[in-house]
């Protein structure tokens, strides 16, 4: 008989999950796992493979919390809109997590799960193949680069500034040269991430309902 394990998936994932969000994606490791609960790198092997199950256990913690809201509504642009935000709401409190979710959204079934949720609202505006494709990457893509951007990383930086010195060196610019930048910097300070996200995301989704075919969706 099999000696009991010495802890849930839950709880390794959920140290995995913790580990990542205090020290980031390249301090994941068995070895490093293993000291935050307290046991040896070995013992992990009965929950994970290495590395890649690793990545799994962080996603699967992030995403368990997900609380998908029922769709196949009338209208599909309330569907894709529901749907967004969810996902936007349970990423944004990791970080780190982001780029893995984004590197790993053709592999691990919770990610998966969302795409199938998106596409199936996003096909009830008549697309398929390509065009669907191109909607589905669209809107996932806003959702996950307004949460790295958000999460403050300022992806453009050499040097890797936080969001919020970007936006107050922007802010010093010259108002003559610069314009719309020094406006844009000044309203990102001001500004409130949820009402910017619901914006940009009806933005988004007005657009798309404006070449939505007619027959597979079209409400309004």
């Amino acid at each position: 008989m099999a000696a009991p394990k010495k802890f849930s998936r839950e709880q390794v994932a959920a140290a995995a999950l913790r580990l990542t969000d205090t020290r980031g994606l390249e301090a994941l490791s068995m070895r490093t796992l293993a000291a935050e609960l307290g046991t040896g790198p070995m013992t992990l092997y009965n929950y994970v493979d290495g590395r890649e199950g690793l990545e799994l256990l962080v996603v699967e913690a992030v995403l368990e919390g997900a609380d998908w809201p029922e769709t196949g509504s009338g209208d599909w642009r309330d569907d894709v809109r529901k749907l967004a935000e969810v996902f936007w709401r349970t990423i944004r409190s990791h970080p780190h997590v982001i780029p893995l979710i984004a590197e790993r959204r053709t592999v691990d079934e919770p990610i998966l799960d969302f795409g199938e949720r998106m596409l199936e609202a996003l096909a009830r505006s008549g697309r398929s193949g390509r065009e669907l494709l191109v909607a589905f990457r669209l809107v996932s893509g806003f959702i996950v680069g307004f949460t790295q951007g958000a999460a403050g990383r300022a992806l453009i930086s050499p040097g890797g500034e936080s969001a919020s010195a970007v936006i107050a060196r922007a802010r010093t610019l010259d108002p003559e040269r610069f314009p719309r930048v020094v406006e844009i910097a000044t309203a990102s300070v001001e500004g409130d991430r949820t009402g910017e996200f619901r914006a940009g995301l009806d933005l988004l989704i007005a657009g798309l309902a404006a070449d939505a075919r007619p027959g597979g969706g079209r409400e309004g």
